[in-house]
């Protein structure tokens, strides 16, 4: 193996499970099992009726019911910094251009701060149309907006904040943005896009990657990760921040075959993954860590 992959595990924050167990719990077994990171998901709302393309299905449609009870991210992460110490804890992912950029800014510091420094924030451009005009959000404009609220949130995150004029934000006076958090959020882009990919190679610390366990893709990983290399050197980076890059890949559908996953772990190390996340199964109560051990002994 070119080296070990860090084993990262998701806490369902929709439907009855998270309501049924509590995220803090789930998280505290998680990190108590071994996983190394443990992540969360984003939407705030769904129309009644979903007309928007859902990328991660074949058939373009959504995989639960759009009435779900969906438990807001930041929310959920906030109550995980109770009762981990260790693990990092982040976003797969948080579609960043339906917020508002200080007020997002704002959160995050005070999450990193909470867990004395664990915060990953994957972040995303997003694929409902109605959430975002549910929000008031520009859905066309999403792609340079997330740019630009990158950008904000990274001068939030210094302490303080000068008038500006953006594109898509418009700050009138200086403002104190505290607390700092205890260190900056590494930034991961996520999706499978050219445009997602160049986002990530130009401006971020690494690329959050969604497959399913039956399209799982080694060739897709190291040709990401060379298209990603790509924008970044014609972005100017320096060669230390791409040699450093985080490439983290989120396999779907994958709790009840992790041996499956877990044969692959080594070529999707050799294509360029720093990091998987997976599914566990809730049912009993030895899930969690046999599902990292399962893991675990492919790396180990």
């Amino acid at each position: 193996m070119t080296s070990p992959l860090r084993l990262g595990a998701k806490v369902p924050n929709s439907g009855p499970v998270p309501f049924r167990i509590g995220t803090a719990r789930m998280a505290a077994t998680l990190e108590q099992a071994g996983f190394e990171s443990i992540w969360t998901s984003d939407h705030v709302v769904f129309p009644h009726e979903v007309r928007s393309r859902y990328p991660f299905a074949a058939d373009g449609r959504i995989t639960w019911p759009a009435d779900t009870d969906y438990m807001e991210p930041v929310v959920a992460l906030s109550a995980m910094t109770s009762t981990t110490s260790s693990a990092e804890l982040g976003t797969s992912v948080l579609i960043l251009p339906m917020r508002n950029p200080i007020y997002f800014a704002k959160q995050a510091a005070c999450i990193d701060v909470l867990s004395g420094g664990r915060l990953v924030l994957g972040v995303g451009v997003g694929w409902l149309r109605e959430e975002f005009e549910a929000l008031g959000a520009d859905f066309d404009a999403r792609g340079v907006v997330l740019d630009e609220w990158l950008a904000i949130a990274r001068r939030c995150w210094t302490g303080t904040v000068e008038p500006f004029e953006g594109r898509h934000y418009r700050l009138a006076e200086a403002i104190y943005t505290r607390p700092t958090p205890t260190r900056r959020p590494p930034v991961l882009i996520g999706g499978m896009s050219r445009n997602a990919l160049e986002r990530a190679g130009r401006i971020a610390d690494g690329w959050l990657a969604q497959y399913s366990l039956e399209g799982l893709s080694e060739a897709g990983i190291a040709e990401g990760l060379a298209a990603i290399k790509a924008a970044g050197r014609d972005a100017g980076r320096p060669q230390t921040d791409l040699d450093g890059f985080r490439i983290v890949v989120r396999v779907t559908g994958a709790d009840q075959r992790l041996d499956v996953l877990a044969a692959r772990l080594d070529s999707l190390a050799g294509a360029g993954a720093t990091e998987v996340i997976v599914d566990v199964d809730w049912e009993g109560t030895d899930g969690p860590s046999r599902s990292f051990d399962t893991l675990r002994s492919a790396v180990a």
